[in-house]
């Protein structure tokens, strides 16, 4: 039996059905219990299922596949809703360090990384060590991805050039029209700005810079911030990356997330920006809708869902230059997690002995398991408890619903509205205004004000 009954809304002519869904096999089926999708005869294949993580069962790692370089936490910046912004600081890194961890890369990478991430606080801050550090891991890993996330304020015409030169991919921390409340904004001061339009110049072209947007509680609609950065970019195509709704790490971000009279509205706003097509420049919303599709169509077992961020993955690595190795490039060997752990989880001098027991898998939170949006979110932080793990999890299922509902409706023509079953009942009604009663409302013609294209 399904876990889930789903009451939709035909938008073109008020028709109602009811599907029934089950987050654990990704079945959709109808009524009459037929499958409403084509589904394709696929069986998924891992080489081993993600880990169960807790901090009894802990984490492991192995030589990796993505590695990030923790180069520090200090930054020119002091943005409101920051993942590291009340992370405490460990030593400071510098080019002194880099000697020693090239030395002894190839006693834990056992085959090049696909790609190598360079992270700050604001790595730029680290230029002396960056330029140096990036120039000999390139020698050693000429077919390596290189990756940076910046706010864009010491970018100048000569490291625009080297960037280049390196072939880095640059994502660029900017919220458009909420800029205001994440912090500062470069796009303010005119070199700033024309530093920030020549790298775009130079690394668009090749699909190598993004602006990294968030959604928050003051910038829900990602059709303003496209819009922002079209016209900043006279670039239709331009492509914006993050594009998820913030996580509340700290007060920063639980100031800037949803109150409970807002979670219908950023729902439809959202599903509307979706659904007109003014969210396709945002890759997360493209990306999330196709995964939870092919979900359906191949019938992904829960079973094969790691966490959100993927750092749960065994060849997924954060570092400092010292080798300590973390729970994530957000955290620091000073910081412990909410459950009393150490983010310090081993060093790669010895990666058979490292242990993540910092962080929890979906599996062991009491909500995930029934919730609907379980396909999509993944569980949301992976090391967040208590009550930023709970404004979390209500961010990140009100970011989830639109891609829900945007998916469903791609494949059957029906707009989910309201979904009975074993969890919260606050939850059940996706839009706002559907009725959490029997089988007997789908029949009714419901009007549904963001629907219309």
């Amino acid at each position: 039996m399904a876990k889930f009954t789903i009451y939709s809304l035909n938008p073109s002519n008020g028709q109602t059905k009811v599907f029934h869904y089950d987050n654990t096999d990704s079945s959709l089926l109808d009524d009459s219990g037929e499958s409403v999708v084509s589904v394709i005869d696929k069986q998924i294949v891992r080489d081993e299922l993600p880990r169960r993580i807790s901090i009894d069962l802990p984490g492991r790692k192995i030589s990796p596949r993505i590695l990030k370089i923790s180069l520090g936490l200090s930054c020119n910046y002091e943005c409101e809703y920051c993942s590291q912004r009340f992370v405490p600081r460990a030593s400071e890194t510098n080019p002194g360090d880099i000697e020693d961890f090239m030395t002894g890369l190839d006693s834990w990478i056992t085959t090049p990384p696909e790609k190598i991430e360079f992270w700050g606080g604001e790595p730029l801050v680290y230029i002396k060590t960056l330029v140096p550090l990036a120039e000999r891991l390139r020698v050693k890993y000429p077919l390596t991805q290189f990756s940076i996330i910046t706010n864009g304020s010491l970018l100048n015409s000569e490291l625009n050039e080297w960037l280049d030169r390196m072939a880095f991919t640059v994502g660029l921390s900017h919220d458009g029209p909420g800029q205001f409340v994440r912090g500062p904004d470069p796009l303010e001061d005119p070199q700033k700005r024309a530093a920030i339009l020549d790298l775009y110049k130079r690394l668009a072209p090749q699909g190598r810079m993004s602006f990294n947007a968030m959604m928050n509680r003051n910038n829900m609609s990602r059709a303003e911030v496209t819009s922002f950065f079209i016209a900043l970019t006279k670039d239709p195509m331009v492509q914006i990356g993050e594009g998820g709704f913030v996580d509340a790490y700290d007060e920063g971000g639980c100031a800037s997330s949803l109150r409970a009279d807002e979670f219908y509205k950023y729902r439809n706003i959202a599903f509307s920006d979706i659904r007109t097509g003014k969210a396709s420049n945002f890759g997360v919303i493209r990306n999330k809708v196709a995964s939870f599709v092919n979900s359906l169509r191949l019938k992904r077992p829960s079973s094969s869902l790691g966490q959100k961020c993927s750092m749960d993955r065994e060849d997924n690595i954060a570092v400092d230059l010292t080798g300590n190795v973390l729970t994530c490039q957000n955290t620091s060997v000073a910081s412990f997690a909410p459950n009393g752990k150490s983010h310090q989880i081993g060093h790669v001098s010895n990666l058979v002995d490292v242990q993540l027991t910092t962080s929890t898998h979906w599996s062991h939170r009491s909500e995930c398991p029934k919730c609907p949006m379980l396909q999509i979110c993944q569980g949301a932080c992976m090391f967040l408890e208590g009550s930023l793990w709970d404004t979390t999890c209500d961010n990140s299922y009100s970011d989830a619903v639109p891609v829900f509902a945007s998916a469903i409706e791609f494949l059957t023509g029906y707009i989910p509205v309201l979904i009975e079953g074993d969890f919260r009942q606050d939850r059940k009604d996706l839009f706002g205004g559907f009725s959490h009663q029997t089988a007997n409302t789908a029949k009714k013609p419901f009007p549904i004000p963001v629907v219309s294209a």
